[in-house]
């Protein structure tokens, strides 16, 4: 009764539907917590959504902005730009690139938060990124164009500013791994941080952003590969598996160990939004440091 009571104050006081149902999936997944630490002995949260007009049908629209491929671009663009009154603002203008390039890439924010640099590898003569995703499922993801120019920029000027390079990953003595972005002191960026990042980029974006750039949010850009690469004719099951959608998991589940770059649609979006980020520029044939496979 309490929970039900709750949610028709949400309503009342405006939150929208998507918004309800979040909220009580998050309450839901705390009693679960403490039902299974018996601590509980129910959860007043499990209720039938459809009942309560939250279940979310595919036909809903999304409410996430649509980005086009010149406002990816100009995120790019913009995060080459961002102002960092320190001595380190090249390191912390290439990160930013690489930030908005991974995201742009598709994955999830928290993803992108969690990849270590041992994730970064190379498979097949292709650099990759072997991202974990939900459940612990693994998926290989290309970085491609702006995201590889951007790494290979960020990873390096991180190691000359710290005046040490990460080891390459070889066998069982490899030494522990390091966040692929790291905090100046080499922690790890947390999601929030990727987010309040985005919006500041997203807001010193110019013209191209100024009407959409206070609904810019990580998960606007994983929504942008997906419809860029549609739009440009990318084999859905491509996209799926690039992003990681649980519901083509038989789709994914033949594909994985398939997986090329002719199977990515990295490459269709990548062209797509086109350019090279500016503090990534330089010598078009490094390479990041990377674990070798």
């Amino acid at each position: 009764t309490h929970v039900t009571s709750w949610l028709h104050a949400l309503d009342a006081a405006g939150a929208q539907k998507r918004t309800r149902a979040r909220m009580l999936s998050t309450v839901s997944a705390f009693y679960g917590h403490l039902l299974d630490d018996g601590v509980v002995a129910g959860n007043p949260a499990a209720l039938n959504r459809r009942r309560l007009g939250l279940s979310g049908g595919s036909r809903d629209p999304s409410p996430t902005v649509r980005l086009t491929a010149a406002q990816v671009a100009a995120l790019l663009d913009s995060a080459a730009r961002l102002p960092h009154p320190t001595r380190h603002r090249e390191l912390y203008a290439r990160r930013a690139v690489a930030v908005v390039a991974l995201l742009a890439l598709g994955l999830r924010v928290s993803e992108v938060a969690g990849l270590d640099r041992d994730d970064l590898v190379v498979s097949g003569g292709e650099r990759l990124l072997r991202v974990p995703g939900k459940g612990g499922v693994r998926r290989e993801v290309y970085p491609t164009g702006h995201a590889a120019d951007a790494l290979t920029a960020y990873l390096a000027e991180r190691d000359r500013t710290s005046g040490t390079a990460a080891p390459a990953r070889r066998g069982r003595g490899a030494a522990p791994s390091s966040p692929l972005l790291a905090t100046r002191d080499g922690g790890r960026c947390s999601r929030f941080a990727l987010y309040t990042l985005l919006r500041r980029v997203a807001e010193l974006g110019g013209p191209e952003l100024d009407d959409v750039a206070d609904r810019v949010h990580p998960h606007a850009l994983r929504h942008a590969y997906v419809t860029i690469a549609l739009e440009n004719g990318a084999p859905i099951q491509h996209v799926a598996a690039d992003v990681g959608h649980a519901t083509v998991a038989t789709t994914q589940h033949y594909d994985r160990g398939l997986r090329t770059r002719g199977s990515s649609a990295a490459d269709v979006v990548a062209d797509a939004i086109g350019g090279s980020p500016g503090p990534a520029d330089g010598d078009p044939g490094s390479t990041p440091p990377v674990a070798p496979d």
